[in-house]
């Protein structure tokens, strides 16, 4: 069965604990983030994998990086504090293989692909700055790899998005679409968490997601109600660290509370089938109505609307509802006052 496929059919959203770079440069600290996500139910922890040379031109990395958040000089010296050796991916992937938890990156630029394929991930994230990469995207799908990737509205729209999917379904179908608002912290009003279902509709054999990016949970929880498969979501150990991410980002609790209200939200969206649950019995047979007869009748009485109640009755007579059926139907035997309503009150139709 494939990766995409196996998610579908999950009866809980797929969770991915983006740790990108909230790691600090320290190893230490992303191990302790992929115990975090395990921890708190997350399926898979996620990195960012990116060779600065290949991703960014030299006038970028050479620029002066100040700031609060800054971690070099230039924003070359401060990408590259941040990007772990293959080496230390590695180790990384071991780790999260020995917890138990998926391990996998974005891939930021071709080379950071090849390396990833090389590792056999279980899937590549294509994250929101290459949704409108084409040369990335479908390098990515030629690798035969399951995609997952973020579509930011900020830099493309709904015919880009079907160039994207029109792109990758010409190597493979094992690829999800993941709604996506690249801000940092998403105001509430720009989130537009309906664009989940017009890419449902759009494109109905692809499985839909979200990333977000907003403060707090309930709108990621909303997002399964919407149908979305996919979660991502950024984690942090503490959101006052240093970086342009914690903010936004969700700290254990905060992360382990979401995975729970998720899967109660699941489980309470059941199937669209209205029946009688096993739950409620019991109060349908305390306080349920049914028919009874409004008074005393003879056998013989062709039973009238005037005859006949609906109340809570012990036992129980027939659904109120079945009224009609026995209007005018001539009772067999003597009923007394408040009766319940039986078929087998009632001679046989001629």
């Amino acid at each position: 069965m494939d990766f995409i496929k196996k998610i579908r059919e999950n009866p809980h959203p797929f969770v991915i604990a983006e740790i990108g770079q909230n790691h600090q440069g320290d190893l230490h600290i992303a191990k302790q983030l992929i115990k975090v996500a395990k921890e708190c139910g997350a399926d898979c922890a996620k990195f960012q994998k990116t060779c600065p040379k290949e991703k960014f031109t030299s006038s970028a990395l050479n620029r002066p990086y100040p700031g609060a958040n800054s971690w070099g000089r230039t924003y070359g010296e401060h990408k590259e504090f941040l990007e772990f050796s293959e080496k230390e991916f590695e180790e990384l992937q071991a780790y999260a293989g020995s917890i138990g938890i998926l391990f996998t990156a974005s891939a930021m630029d071709e080379e950071s692909l090849r390396f990833l394929q090389s590792i056999q991930v279980p899937f590549i994230k294509i994250g929101s700055g290459d949704s409108n990469n084409p040369f990335l995207i479908e390098k990515a799908a030629q690798t035969g790899i399951p995609l997952i990737i973020s579509t930011v509205p900020g830099m493309i729209d709904l015919k880009t998005v079907q160039k994207i999917h029109g792109l990758v379904s010409k190597h493979h179908k094992n690829f999800a679409l993941l709604q996506c608002v690249s801000s940092y912290p998403t105001p509430c009003e720009d989130i537009n968490l309906q664009v989940i279902s017009l890419l449902q509709k759009s494109f109905p054999d692809t499985l839909i997601g979200y990333s977000g990016h907003e403060l707090g949970i309930h709108l990621s929880v909303a997002a399964v109600a919407l149908g979305a498969k996919i979660i991502e979501r950024h984690i942090t150990l503490d959101k006052t660290l240093k970086g342009s991410d914690h903010k936004c980002s969700l700290e254990p609790l905060e992360l382990k509370a979401m995975i729970e209200q998720m899967r109660t939200l699941q489980l309470a969206l059941g199937k669209p089938i209205k029946k009688m649950e096993p739950s409620e019995e019991p109060c349908f047979e305390k306080l349920g109505k049914s028919l009874v007869y409004a008074r005393k009748l003879s056998c013989g009485h062709p039973v009238s609307l005037e005859d006949l109640q609906i109340k809570v009755s012990s036992p129980k007579g027939l659904d109120g509802w079945k009224y009609l059926d026995v209007l005018e139907r001539r009772l067999n035997c003597d009923v007394d006052e408040e009766d319940p309503v039986l078929w087998r009150h009632f001679l046989p139709n001629l």
